[in-house]
């Protein structure tokens, strides 16, 4: 008699092996710069959860935070090529490969979030996303929030135009921002983000400027001693998908995605208005002295420079039109 044992062993290995009974049809991974705990992750993971739920586990997404896979720059070819499906972008550096996307961090164009959440949501983001579009990717409709920037300082409060004159202030690489603070006669010091502690430390540069919460996550009060409330930028990321996977998605589940994707978006938008509302308090707490500003006057001061008008070429007419239209005219 030949036992069962001794049958299994004689077949190949290839005869047992069997796929995983609850695979995923569509194994997609999503790459973000930013920490699991972030809002945007936060919200995220929920949204994935409730994609997988309704589309009856066809549908799993892998999430790889806080770079993980690579910079901005590196995952951004990543998605292009297909090696992920999914990224959450900057517009201001996602502007490397499509221009455009950078309109939304023009210096004091947007008075407060009155005027970027119906902006973004309408026609200012329906163009760029038409412009991602060309590249091969597809953009969800709904954009998620970074934040407004603030300018920080170790040496004086800047409450004026007048106060950057001359002022080393650390910027990422992005001709946007450079122009900016060098229309403000700022002397603009362009410094990777991983090396900007040290640089406010040692002096290279005098200030920097970015979103309260990555003021806070950073600790960038420890070698910063005054706060100036400017909103001069805002900024958010883009959801973007590369266009492939996208389209290989039937219908049905690219229904399913983007609805999750966007309702998580809304809910994202809500957490970063309440963050930056408790950390007002506890940046104080931790002894940044907070200095109230008159965006009025930046804005001349741009205007003055020529900003706007440089800008305006840059984008082309049609773009700075429907800017102009959500937030009034600039140049």
């Amino acid at each position: 008699m030949i036992r069962r044992r001794t049958l299994l062993a004689g077949l190949p290995l290839v005869a047992i092996a069997t796929r995983p009974a609850r695979a995923a049809e569509f194994s997609y991974k999503f790459a973000n710069n930013l920490p699991a705990t972030h809002p945007l992750n936060t919200r995220a993971a929920e949204a994935i959860a409730r994609i997988k739920e309704a589309s009856g586990g066809r549908v799993d997404i892998q999430v790889f935070p806080n770079n993980q896979l690579g910079s901005d720059t590196d995952t951004l070819s990543q998605l292009r090529s297909g090696a992920v499906e999914f990224f959450t972008l900057s517009g201001l550096i996602l502007s490397t490969l499509v221009p455009v996307a950078s309109i939304n961090g023009v210096g004091f164009a947007f008075k407060d979030y009155g005027q970027v959440w119906p902006a973004m949501d309408g026609a200012l983001g329906a163009h760029v996303r038409a412009e991602i579009a060309k590249r091969g990717l597809y953009a969800m409709a709904k954009q998620w929030d970074n934040g407004y920037r603030q300018i920080t300082s170790a040496t004086k409060p800047v409450k004026a135009p007048a106060d950057l004159d001359g002022f080393k202030i650390r910027v990422p690489p992005s001709p946007l921002w450079t122009s900016m603070f060098k229309a403000l006669g700022a002397a603009p010091v362009t410094i990777n983000f991983n090396e900007t502690y040290s640089a406010l430390q040692t002096r290279i540069a005098d200030g920097q400027e970015n979103p309260l919460a990555v003021i806070d996550v950073a600790k960038l009060y420890e070698v910063q001693k005054y706060l100036s409330v400017t909103n001069h930028m805002w900024d958010g990321f883009w959801f973007l998908a590369n266009r492939r996977a996208w389209d290989a998605l039937p219908e049905n589940l690219r229904a399913i995605v983007e609805r999750e994707l966007n309702a998580s978006a809304l809910q994202q938008r809500a957490d970063v208005a309440t963050l930056n509302a408790t950390l007002s308090g506890s940046l104080k707490s931790r002894g940044l002295e907070f200095v109230e500003t008159d965006p009025n006057a930046f804005r001349a001061a741009l205007k003055k420079a020529g900003f706007y008008a440089e800008w305006r070429e840059k984008f082309g007419p049609e773009a700075w039109g429907v800017l102009e239209g959500a937030v009034g005219s600039l140049a």
